[in-house]
């Protein structure tokens, strides 16, 4: 397995090891012992599965406010994803910066975007499977959101007329987006 670094602080590529022979393949796609091993050493209490028929479904950019904020460790198990992380930590020196890659069902790369980060993708074919494990449970209370075409992010999604939830549709940009509880200092 390797572990890429990215310029964001905590958020990782994952390029899991792959044994292939005429039958197909075989991967580790989690081994607690051996992430940890790599300085990846989070408790993954629940994994959520979608669906996204048509390409140019997006879905995000997500995140849980503290202390309901998810780790998430992304995977394609069929298509392929522009996956997407922002750094949305009150007073990082990169702060509102983000990082993307392409993981797909033939790539086998892994995208973990550590707490603190939000969290989107955008499919590229159709009929794609994601796969993603994190470490606290879904809470609606904490739920929220950051535009997806968010002027001062940029990001160049593979297209420009997504699908979206009507959920997603609403979502502030980063500048008026709730970061942290009422009270609570980061």
């Amino acid at each position: 397995m390797r572990v890429i670094p990215t310029k964001l602080e905590g958020v990782v590529l994952i390029e899991p090891d792959v044994f292939g022979d005429a039958r197909g393949f075989f991967m580790e796609s989690y081994h607690a012992e051996k992430y940890a091993a790599a300085g990846l050493p989070y408790h993954f209490v629940q994994d959520n599965h979608s669906l996204s028929e048509p390409a140019g479904t997006l879905r995000g950019l997500h995140y849980q406010l503290s202390p309901k904020a998810q780790t998430k460790l992304v995977r394609v198990l069929s298509g392929a994803i522009y996956d997407v992380a922002v750094d949305i930590r009150p007073g990082s020196e990169t702060f509102g910066q983000w990082v993307g890659y392409v993981l797909s069902s033939a790539n086998k790369r892994q995208l973990l975007v550590p707490q603190g980060f939000a969290h989107g993708f955008c499919t590229i074919v159709p009929n794609t499977e994601v796969s993603y494990k994190v470490d606290q449970f879904y809470a609606p209370a904490h739920d929220r959101g950051i535009r997806w075409d968010d002027p001062a992010l940029a990001i160049p999604w593979p297209t420009d007329r997504p699908l979206l939830s009507p959920k997603d549709e609403q979502h502030p940009y980063l500048a008026d987006a709730q970061l942290e509880l009422e009270g609570e200092e980061g």
